[in-house]
């Protein structure tokens, strides 16, 4: 029995190809042993809990981006938080570590490599973190989620992605289309807009999207409008074009967003790694805005999708009511450009990654 411990947390974009590749590799090794690390402040103290999956915590080692009092205090957090991911992983008997990234990756791949434990690298973005950059010198393997990301010993394997996304990539978006449009009130024969900031919303595409609601309906485009949750209020409510019969449906957040995957012929989203891995894997076109903050891992994220022409994407300062509707207009009307976007982006990230990633995890520990 290989005994493997997943460190990474914070946001969905470190947990959910955590989750998928724990998935994963219980389909592959069904005796495999899984611990997971992460710390108390992250999304993984919910959602790996809810996947069935052991959780350990370990403090939380933030990096400040401006030198600060907080900074001389780095090295004495991160060696408590090494400490205890050392004693995790001696619990744990681990076999192999690999990390998705997040505060706690460095102090995991820190204490195995103190305890000669082989470490795998999975690195979501196509720009690298601290962490990941450091790990790379002594990994066993480093394996990314997009083509030319600049880590040592880089391949490219693609992102893992929940087992409900690769499901729908082998079924065929469109033939849950008819279902999926029932299931959330809209039209069975007019196009779907599906806008989405992710779990968290974004107020650029909430605002622009809302401006160009009546005329994308009056065109006979539907709007599929998750909000996120702290951005969604009683204010937002369907409206129906009474000449089209085209729906505008806002929701605060959905479970499965391969359902809303589903429904949709093209989406509205910021380009998280996740966001733009999903919806390539299914073959849904994209309208991507990146986040114009941070180390501008969003631009480059979509980059490579807008490099094979399966996805467009405007700038946050340019978005606005009558440039989204322009670019969608003109892509919803033109189905035979849609059908060469989906199938461009399903022949650049190629599903499956998740039990490509838990092969090699499984090897790595496998040779221990």
């Amino acid at each position: 029995m290989v005994s493997v411990v997943l460190a990474g947390g914070g946001t969905a974009g470190h947990t959910s190809p955590l989750i998928a590749t724990a998935e994963a590799l219980k389909a592959a090794e069904p005796q495999v042993q899984i611990t997971c690390i992460g710390t108390a402040r992250g999304l993984e103290t919910r959602v790996v809990p809810e996947a069935g999956l052991v959780l350990e915590l370990v403090p939380a080692v933030p990096l400040p981006r401006k030198p600060s009092l907080d900074l001389l205090k780095v090295p004495f957090r991160l060696a408590g938080a090494v400490r205890a991911a050392k004693r995790i992983l001696r619990q744990a008997e681990a076999d192999v570590v690999c990390g998705f990234g997040g505060y706690v990756a460095m102090p995991a791949y820190l204490a195995a490599r103190r305890l000669g434990i082989p470490v795998v690298i999975q690195e979501q973005n196509a720009v690298p973190g601290i962490a990941n950059k450091v790990a790379a010198r002594f990994a066993a393997a480093v394996l990314t989620s997009f083509p030319g990301t600049p880590l040592t010993g880089a391949r490219f394997e693609g992102l893992p992605v929940r087992t409900e996304i690769t499901e729908l990539a082998a079924a065929g978006r469109l033939s849950r289309q008819a279902a999926q449009r029932n299931r959330f009130g809209l039209h069975p024969d007019l196009p779907v807009l599906l806008v989405s900031g992710g779990s968290q919303g974004a107020r650029s595409l909430n605002n622009a999207t809302l401006d160009a609601t009546g005329r994308l309906l009056a065109a006979g485009i539907q709007v599929l409008h998750i909000w996120g949750n702290k951005n969604f209020h009683a204010g937002l409510t369907e409206q129906i074009d009474p000449g089209t019969g085209a729906c505008y449906r806002p929701l605060a957040y959905v479970d499965h967003m391969s359902d809303a995957y589903a429904a949709a012929d093209l989406m509205l989203a910021r380009s998280g790694a996740g966001t733009v891995v999903e919806t390539a894997v299914v073959g849904l076109p994209t309208i991507l805005v990146p986040l114009p903050i941070g180390n501008g891992e969003q631009a480059r994220n979509a980059q490579p999708l807008v490099d094979v022409a399966a996805a467009v994407v405007i700038a946050d300062a340019d978005l606005s009511s009558e440039g989204l509707f322009s670019e969608a207009t003109a892509l919803l009307g033109d189905r035979e450009r849609l059908g060469q976007m989906s199938r461009a982006a399903q022949q650049l990230m190629r599903p499956g990654a998740a039990g490509r990633v838990a092969q090699v995890i499984l090897e790595a520990g496998g040779a221990r």
